[in-house]
């Protein structure tokens, strides 16, 4: 799978274990920094990575910041973008499964680089569900984009 993933500074580091996972993995990658652990601001790198993803230059993002939450309010202000803040491997899954979440954001604060290799995986192995009931509510979740 093509992976874009980018961080700011709070997020280096465990951005850069799990570049070394993914490539493991064989997935390919767009590493849009932060490259090294100088500040950034998280707006920045969310918009690049973003814009990655609408462009069609990869099928799912991945956000670090410090705690995951300003990495996803700013995501999700991208049209076309569904990001979710994922801590858990069932939220991880479930985001995309039911919510055809394409960016996933983590806290590096929060957890270790052992549990975001388990939570980049869920979340990479997880398709949507082809459901009735989901495909209404991604459709929703459009219309409420349109209409802002």
């Amino acid at each position: 799978m093509q992976i874009v993933i980018g961080s700011d500074h709070a997020g280096y580091h465990l951005k850069e274990s799990v570049v070394d996972f993914l490539r493991e993995l064989g997935h390919d990658l767009v590493d849009i920094g932060s490259f090294n652990p100088d500040p950034v601001d998280f707006p920045d790198i969310a918009r690049s990575l973003c814009q990655k993803i609408r462009n069609g230059e990869g099928e799912r993002g991945l956000l670090i910041c410090g705690t995951g939450v300003g990495a996803v309010i700013a995501a999700n202000k991208i049209k076309g973008i569904r990001a979710a803040v994922c801590h858990d491997v069932h939220s991880a899954h479930q985001a995309v499964e039911h919510d055809d979440v394409n960016v996933m954001c983590i806290g590096a604060q929060i957890v270790g680089a052992w549990l975001a290799r388990d939570l980049v995986r869920s979340f990479l192995d997880a398709r949507f569900v082809q459901d009735d009931d989901f495909i209404r509510r991604v459709e929703k979740l459009a219309q409420l984009e349109e209409e802002n």
